[in-house]
């Protein structure tokens, strides 16, 4: 492999043992935004650009200092005019060759978006309905994954966590104080995101999940923080996450509906309600990334 160096810090051709080559140093990511009504804000690239007159996500190469959601943001800022604080992620995919590799980072946005050809790098940018994406001349790379892109395209990945099991599941003095157990889980939970796909068996690379955790009894009281809401139960924690779950699969049917409990019989109210469950030990793994 050998590299085709540019005057920016990410900007640069590499010339990759798959036969292509690929723009970016350090690998490269971009945006694709998704609403319900519009569809997907896509890229009409210039023709004076690789892959000329074809469709995509507004993108380019990341910095070496940046992240991957990070580049994302910047590049949809600068060519589509998307501001990154409008942004919400949902989940990302990943066309890995080793070396090199393109993050497309699916999002939602918090407020109107609309979008437009901030530079000269675009002919276009405009919501297209996502049924009409796969009738465009598309990036050849992205539209080999768009059949799975699209089928994911919808979903968000939910948590609803059980507090009382979860924060009972680890011996450590919780019983002293459960309200200050209950915050330690809540700070645990906002460090959260991203998630490996793997990990709770979902399509693509990595989620960042809407995290609902409720609380009961006397661990009432914790106050909600960025990312994660809580939820006092004014009664049994059991029916009101039993409830969370029913409400967010009706709200959204397409989304992944997760609640983290070891208790059989919530787990099986969770089944029943269109939800899943996963234990306390795999969101434990989870969390320990971030230690």
């Amino acid at each position: 492999m050998t590299l085709v160096h540019h005057r920016h810090d990410g900007d640069g051709w590499i010339d990759c043992a798959c036969g292509q080559r690929h723009w970016g140093r350090f690998g490269a990511a971009g945006l694709m935004l998704v609403d319900d009504e519009r569809g997907v804000l896509l890229q009409h690239r210039a023709h004076w650009s690789h892959h000329g007159g074809t469709w995509g996500v507004p993108g380019g190469a990341r910095s070496s200092g940046e992240t991957a959601l990070e580049a994302a943001l910047r590049e949809a800022a600068e060519e589509a005019a998307v501001p990154p604080d409008a942004v919400r992620p949902s989940h990302a995919w990943v066309e890995d060759h080793g070396p090199w590799s393109y993050t497309t980072i699916v999002a939602r946005a918090s407020r109107p978006v609309d979008g437009r050809a901030a530079d000269p790098e675009s002919l276009d940018i405009t919501w297209i309905p996502l049924d009409d994406v796969s009738a465009l001349p598309l990036l050849p790379a992205f539209g080999a994954m768009w059949p799975r892109i699209r089928a994911a395209a919808p979903s968000d990945l939910v948590l609803v966590v059980d507090a009382a099991n979860v924060v009972g599941s680890r011996p450590d003095g919780w019983w002293r104080d459960r309200v200050g157990a209950t915050t330690r889980l809540r700070d645990e939970l906002g460090l959260l995101a991203p998630v490996p796909a793997a990990a709770l068996e979902l399509p693509a690379a990595q989620w960042w999940p809407r995290i609902t955790l409720v609380a009961e009894g006397r661990a009432r009281g914790v106050a909600s923080l960025d990312g994660v809401t809580v939820v006092d139960a004014p009664g049994s924690g059991d029916d009101a996450i039993a409830a969370t779950v029913a409400s967010a699969v009706a709200e959204r049917p397409a989304d992944h509906v997760v609640a983290v409990t070891a208790d059989r019989e919530l787990r099986a109210r969770v089944g029943a309600a269109g939800g899943r469950s996963v234990g306390p030990s795999t969101l434990f793994e989870l969390t320990a990334r971030d230690r």
